[in-house]
């Protein structure tokens, strides 16, 4: 575990404190060595904010960041896949990665580690890119999309939530993916190597990388604006471990009290809200906020196959300590496990589009109705095959976090 893993509380002293032990309050401060408040604040609000702008000024519309659909532009773009409406190099993703790397080597944090059934992230990878492509958007667009007033999104929000529910169920029945141990330095150099080849190709543009004149991908912010947001959210992340399934799970682990006497639970509560709030004042004071369930931009109302496309996207996170925002982020400070599952996004992004399956204004189609099935059937029964009985794994689970 990473020396930032372990949250010391600080006991108050004084007048104030021997008062709330003889009243039997909690004693314990409010913040802690190793994980400040504010931090998750500005992490929340670094990515509502910066979201919503880029929106502004040309990013699709509800969409902030959306690991999914702009993984899904850089299938297009490399040749991965051939709908020409979904082809650009989007620079989030490569800053999200390299500001992980980049804040993890100034941190000394940057470790090469893996080995915990890289092949079967790869998998899992893939079917989390299919749940968020037939839910149009990945659980940091979904927080988006309420921000601006899409109520649709709460279909989401409550099967992200169930997900997380059933996959904590099988870490507490045993499962696991073993333990992943020291890894050579190249190999956790790989995915911050290709993310620097990919912005080289965004900026050279050759022959063979195709960029959108129409569709979603044509619609993008100025490239430095968002390459720069993307590396001060990477960097953020790195130091936070902001993870939207992660903070979810964190208060199935042991309850409501866990957030008073668990600095990370508590920080990861408070980056998640900071994140709705200042993406929801960033909304109304840009114009984008409009409140309906009805013709929202990136939604439709195929509410059973989204909820439970949103089960699958937070069961699977579960089951490889992450959603695919924090699969990036982890690939980017050495973890050689989660670059299969960032790679295994990339894969999924291209059969998205190959094979049909995303979700969009009509509804979800039959292939992406197929595709949830068969991921949730997947997901089971790797959760079955991959337990040990007799012992739980939901402890080390919030230690992954860290």
């Amino acid at each position: 575990m990473q020396e930032q893993a372990v949250c010391s509380i600080k006991p108050e002293t004084g007048l104030l404190a021997k008062i709330k032990r003889r009243m039997g309050i909690s004693s314990a401060r409010s913040g802690s060595d190793c994980y400040p408040k504010y931090l998750f604040v500005v992490t929340g609000a670094v990515i509502g904010l910066a979201g919503v702008i880029l929106s502004w000024l040309g990013n699709p519309a509800n969409t902030g960041f959306c690991v999914s659909c702009f993984m899904e532009n850089i299938a297009g773009s490399i040749g991965l896949h051939g709908n020409i409406r979904m082809q650009y190099i989007r620079p989030e993703i490569i800053g999200f990665v390299i500001g992980s790397f980049m804040m993890s080597i100034a941190k000394r944090e940057f470790k090469a580690a893996g080995g915990s059934s890289p092949l079967l992230r790869f998998f899992v990878g893939i079917i989390l890119i299919f749940g968020c492509a037939v839910f149009i958007g990945c659980p940091i667009k979904m927080v988006f999309r309420l921000a601006a007033g899409d109520l649709t999104a709460l279909i989401g929000v409550g099967g992200l939530v169930a997900g997380v529910y059933v996959g904590m169920q099988f870490l507490e029945k045993g499962f696991t993916l073993g333990r992943p141990g020291p890894s050579p330095a190249a190999n956790a150099l790989l995915i911050p190597a290709l993310m620097a080849l990919l912005l080289v190709a965004l900026l050279v543009r050759p022959d063979f990388i195709s960029i959108s004149t129409k569709g979603s991908g044509a619609q993008y912010a100025p490239l430095a604006l968002s390459l720069l947001a993307g590396l001060g959210i990477g960097a953020l992340a790195q130091r936070t471990g902001f993870c939207i399934t992660g903070g979810i799970s964190r208060l199935f682990l042991w309850g409501p009290r866990e957030f008073t006497f668990c600095p990370k639970t508590t920080g990861l509560a408070i980056g998640m809200t900071s994140l709705f709030l200042f993406a929801l004042v960033a909304s109304l004071l840009t114009g984008q906020f409009s409140l309906a369930w009805h013709g929202q931009p990136s939604s439709n109302e195929s509410n059973l196959w989204n909820f439970f496309a949103m089960v699958m996207v937070g069961f699977g996170s579960v089951l490889i300590r992450g959603c695919p925002f924090r699969q990036l982020i982890a690939a980017g400070q050495g973890d050689t496990d989660a670059g299969a599952a960032v790679l295994g996004m990339l894969t999924g992004a291209a059969l998205v589009q190959g094979w049909g399956i995303a979700g969009n204004a009509e509804g979800t189609p039959y292939a992406g109705q197929v595709a949830v099935l068969f991921g949730l059937c997947f997901l089971v029964i790797i959760g079955l095959l991959f337990r040990k009985r007799g012992e739980t794994f939901a402890p080390e689970f919030q230690a992954g976090l860290d």
